[in-house]
C-alpha cells in the first residue's frame, strides 16, 4: 500500500494505523468511541470551536476496518446514521389549505435548543420525509417550521457539504487542495419536509428564506468613525465558532422540481453524476440531482479561494 492514504479528508500515515493498533491491543476494555476521542487528542484533529471530531474519527477508523488494517470492538449502541428508538410525537394530520397570511405567525426554532423540540425533529424527519432519517455526522443545524397554535409543519436540516462534486467544485474554481481547506465554509440543506397535508403556497421559499437568515453571521456597519464592520453571531456561528460562505442542495429531479429553490433565489449550476457518496466501487446508482446553491456574503468566492 502507498503511504500516506487519505480519509476524511485527512492523510492517514502507517505510524497512524500503527498507532491504532497499539491502543487498541493495550486497552482491549475501551469502545470505539474511547478509542476515537483518544487519537483526536494525539492528532490534535479539532474543529474550528475546539472540539475534538469525534465521529469523523470514528467514520474513518471504521473505513481504516473496511480495508482491513485494524480490527475495531463491537458497536455498543448506534452509530452514524442509526438513530435510537424514538418515541412518537402527536401530530395534527388535519388538511391546511390556505394563503400563507392564515397560518401566521410562521416560526422558524432551531431544534437543538429545546429537547423536547429535537426529540419533534427526529421523528418527524424519520416518520414523514421519503428519504428517512439518520443521525447526521459532523456539523448540522435542525430547524422546525411552526404555525399558528404550535402546529409542526415541516422541518429542515442543514448539515456537511458534499466531499467533491464536478459541477460545483468548477463553478467555484477552486482546486483540490483549496477545496479540502476550506469546504467547511459550505454546508447542504441535506432534508427539506413540508408535510403533505400542508398545502400552503410560498410556504416553502418562506422557510427557506428564514432559515438562510439565521445561518450565518450578520456583518453590520456600525457608527464606529472608520466604517468598520462588526458581527453578530447567527446560529452555525454560535454552536460551533465558524462561519459559512454558502449553502448548497440537491434536488431529486424524478420527484420535484426545485420550484421553492427557484423562488428563494437559490442558483441551479448543474447536476450530479448519479454516484452517492457511500458508492466505494463505482457501482451504487442513485437518481441525478440539480445542484443548486445559495452564497450567503457578496465575498463567498474570496472565501472559499482564501
Amino acid at each position: 500500500m502507498d503511504w500516506p492514504i487519505k480519509i476524511q479528508g485527512r492523510f492517514v500515515t502507517e505510524a497512524g494505523v500503527e498507532e491504532a493498533r497499539m491502543l487498541l491491543h493495550t486497552h482491549p476494555l475501551w469502545n470505539r468511541s474511547r478509542l476515537s476521542r483518544e487519537l483526536c487528542i494525539r492528532w490534535k484533529w479539532r474543529r474550528p470551536d475546539g472540539q475534538i471530531k469525534d465521529m469523523a474519527c470514528r467514520e474513518l477508523l471504521r473505513k481504516l476496518e473496511f480495508r482491513a488494517l485494524i480490527k475495531l470492538p463491537p458497536r455498543q449502541r448506534p452509530g452514524p446514521g442509526r438513530l435510537p428508538n424514538i418515541e412518537p410525537v402527536k401530530v395534527d394530520q388535519e388538511p391546511i389549505s390556505c394563503l400563507l397570511s392564515n397560518i401566521r405567525p410562521v416560526k422558524i426554532v432551531n431544534a437543538r435548543d429545546c429537547a423536547e423540540h429535537e426529540k419533534a425533529f427526529n421523528y418527524l424527519m424519520k416518520q414523514y420525509h421519503y428519504l428517512s432519517y439518520g443521525r447526521p455526522v459532523g456539523q448540522n443545524m435542525k430547524y422546525l417550521i411552526i404555525g399558528r397554535d404550535e402546529r409542526f409543519l415541516g422541518c429542515l436540516l442543514f448539515g456537511a457539504a458534499a466531499w467533491k462534486i464536478e459541477d460545483r467544485d468548477n463553478w467555484i474554481g477552486w482546486p483540490a487542495t483549496v477545496r479540502e481547506q476550506n469546504l467547511g465554509l459550505i454546508c447542504n440543506n441535506t432534508r427539506f419536509l413540508i408535510f403533505d397535508w400542508v398545502k400552503v403556497p410560498h410556504l416553502a421559499s418562506y422557510a427557506l428564506g428564514a432559515c438562510l437568515r439565521r445561518l450565518p453571521c450578520d456583518w453590520k456597519r456600525r457608527e464606529t468613525g472608520n466604517g468598520a464592520r462588526l458581527e453578530t453571531a447567527r446560529d452555525w456561528k454560535r454552536r460551533y465558532r465558524s462561519d459559512i460562505a454558502m449553502v448548497e442542495t440537491f434536488v431529486d429531479t424524478t420527484r420535484y422540481l426545485g420550484t421553492c429553490y427557484k423562488a428563494a433565489n437559490w442558483l441551479k449550476i448543474g447536476r450530479t453524476k448519479g454516484r452517492s457518496r457511500q458508492d466505494r466501487n463505482n457501482q451504487l446508482k442513485v437518481p441525478i440531482k440539480d445542484l443548486f446553491v445559495y452564497p450567503l456574503r457578496r465575498d463567498f468566492r474570496e472565501l472559499l479561494l482564501g
